[in-house]
């Protein structure tokens, strides 16, 4: 069970948080810090105990804006740590979700605070918390995820599901199974970012999930690949580098 830390400084907000939060089932314990300083005061003694110690902290819901040290600043310095509790950002304003992706946090809910959407975020640090207790291994395997707006709702979907990048100037369209999401992005910070996930640019306008990769064609001078029912071109550039990377990968 959940070990929680919830931070607003709005005390009628914290309070309906924390109702809501000690009703779930998921969650061991829930306490409430007034505003970021002694939220890290209390992450502070969590971590000095050790992940198995009675003030440990699993997860922190935390408020954007608040005088002094904001949500925001107050994750970059968890972030410093060495095993820093999960994140979860609950604000009223949308405009951060770029932010969160970076600092990785594990979800991204708008207030007011929905029982269900908080039941969800819940569901998301109790899987992660479950995977990093279980074999490395399955830690692995725990998805980084993408904050895509969708009618006013945040959603994260997971990078493993997406097959390739398009470039939009500044912006970059993830494409899934499901269908696309524009993000305010560039397609080279996803291209740097994701390298070690097995993407690879094949052209200035695509990046690949290379494990999405159905056909490589070679049609006289021009070399292209085929993902399900989509085919993209590869530009000489990178032809070269892509055909070695999967041969070695077939090799493997």
């Amino acid at each position: 069970m959940l070990r929680v830390l919830a931070v607003d400084d709005e005390e009628p907000a914290l309070g309906e948080l924390l109702y809501l939060l000690r009703a779930d089932p998921r969650v061991r314990t829930a306490e409430g810090a007034g505003d970021a300083t002694a939220a890290l005061r209390r992450i502070g003694r969590a971590l000095e105990a050790g992940p198995d110690g009675d003030e440990a902290v699993d997860v922190v819901f935390l408020d954007i804006h608040m005088p002094g040290l904001t949500g925001l600043e107050l994750a970059r310095l968890l972030a410093g740590f060495a095993r820093p509790p999960h994140i979860v950002f609950v604000t009223a304003h949308e405009g951060f979700a770029l932010q969160a992706f970076d600092l990785k946090a594990v979800d991204y809910v708008l207030k007011p605070v929905r029982r269900e959407r908080l039941a969800e975020a819940v569901r998301r640090v109790h899987a992660l918390v479950h995977a990093t207790a279980a074999p490395a291994v399955l830690t692995a395997a725990v998805p980084e995820q993408v904050p895509v707006e969708l009618g006013g709702v945040t959603r994260f979907v997971p990078v493993d599901e997406i097959a390739y990048v398009e470039a939009h100037g500044d912006y970059a369209r993830l494409h899934t199974d499901q269908g696309s999401h524009l993000v305010r992005i560039p397609i080279s910070t996803l291209e740097e970012r994701w390298a070690d996930r097995g993407f690879v640019r094949i052209h200035r306008s695509h990046l690949v999930a290379l494990a999405r990769i159905d056909e490589l064609r070679l049609d006289g001078g021009a070399t292209s690949v085929r993902l399900g029912d989509t085919d993209l071109a590869v530009s000489r550039r990178h032809a070269r580098h892509l055909r070695d990377l999967l041969m070695r990968r077939a090799g493997g």
